[in-house]
């Protein structure tokens, strides 16, 4: 099932339903209703849930997009220093490389565990398959950079040359 993620109209929702909120404690509060205090708290909630969904809407979905970047499957993290992802056997060099600077963009070192060489290493791999029956990973890059979020450097690409010619032809 997908569920839309257009976070701009579920926070005009929710404030429309808070200001409907507050004028009915408004109200309850002028005719001295029973329960004009638990609509205080509705609608102290409802301010809270619309403040939320606002904010998500703020920082949620902020994304770069490497141009020439093909799809991918993140296949291995072990959540400190080494990524795997998976690429079809269709994949260019040029794609490789801006596929492996998407990768490095996509995953960030937020609560990686450190390490002590402080490097980060993408590895990108597809499957060939040398005989029928037979499945057999082929890396054919990786991309390193510091595990420091603070460090400005540019990130080391290498392709695999070799590994590229053993790709079946297209």
């Amino acid at each position: 099932m997908q569920i839309p993620t257009d976070l701009e109209t579920y926070t005009q929702w929710s404030g429309m339903a808070t200001i409907a909120f507050l004028l009915l404690a408004i109200v309850s509060f002028v005719f001295k209703w029973g329960f004009r205090f638990r609509l205080v708290g509705v609608t102290s909630f409802m301010a809270v849930v619309t403040a939320s969904i606002f904010a998500l809407n703020l920082g949620l979905f902020t994304r770069t997009t490497v141009p020439g970047a093909i799809r991918y499957s993140l296949v291995f993290d072990n959540a400190a220093d080494k990524v795997v992802a998976a690429v079809p056997p269709t994949i260019t060099e040029s794609e490789l490389e801006a596929t492996l600077r998407q990768v490095a963009a996509d995953i960030k070192s937020f609560g990686r565990l450190d390490t002590p060489q402080n490097q980060f290493t993408i590895r990108v791999r597809t499957l060939v398959h040398p005989e029928p029956g037979l499945s057999q990973p082929l890396y054919l890059g990786q991309l390193k950079r510091s595990l420091d979020l603070g460090a400005e450097e540019t990130p080391q690409v290498e392709i695999f040359a070799e590994n590229f010619a053993l790709l079946p032809p297209q």
